[in-house]
């Protein structure tokens, strides 16, 4: 009885002191000052520059928009005959899950933009089945798209007449937290990386 006594014990130590989980940072960037003659390294962690996009129902949208909310991003087209089709039927698996949620929001950007207008878009939501407003679906120029893709999200997006649908790019859900920094990058068309995204959200949303 003694011994059984001395490990309950241990345990609920040892559980008192478990800290709770926490996501990677994906963009860290250690900057080196000089600080009364010594060098001091200080961490910093990039974060999404704000933009002002369009959504399906030509509404502005900027990051303010994604205030107090973790959110997945991702680069699509709507005539995509690849990837995107698959990307998008796990990412409504994972939209389903947050639906009424309104600390979780989804931002989809176009790579095609001389087709996929806001009036397409929405067409292609309401096909989806998206009912709620935390799913936005992206238009802006060029520039702006492929620049927020590659610069801040980490996403390779390209205008490639050989590739299927005239666009190359890659099909990853990324995961941004409610200060606006990466925590995580998932291949939206693999079920297990899709479950292990909606684990880290759950996760990411007890994080203070």
């Amino acid at each position: 009885m003694r011994n059984l006594f001395a490990i309950i014990i241990v345990f609920t130590l040892c559980s008192c002191n478990t800290e709770p989980e926490r996501l990677p940072f994906m963009q860290m960037e250690v900057v080196e000052n000089v600080v009364d003659g010594k060098t001091v390294q200080d961490t910093t962690f990039r974060t999404i520059p704000d933009f002002k996009l369009y959504n399906q129902d030509s509404t502005v949208v900027t990051l303010k928009d994604f205030d107090n909310a973790i959110y997945v991003a991702d680069f699509f087209f709507t005539t995509c005959p690849t990837i995107c089709p698959i990307m998008h039927r796990n990412l409504l698996k994972v939209y389903k899950k947050y639906e009424h949620n309104n600390q979780v929001k989804f931002a989809s950007h176009t790579i095609d933009v001389k087709y996929d207008k806001p009036s397409v878009m929405k067409a292609y939501a309401k096909k989806l089945g998206i009912r709620t407003k935390n799913w936005e679906f992206l238009w802006g120029t060029r520039d702006e798209i492929y620049a927020l893709a590659e610069r801040n999200y980490m996403v390779y997006t390209k205008e490639e007449a050989q590739a299927p649908g005239g666009f190359a790019h890659q099909g990853y859900l990324i995961l941004v937290d409610k200060h606006k920094r990466i925590r995580g990058a998932y291949d939206g068309t693999v079920d297990e990386d899709v479950h292990k995204l909606m684990a880290d959200m759950d996760i990411l949303l007890k994080e203070k």
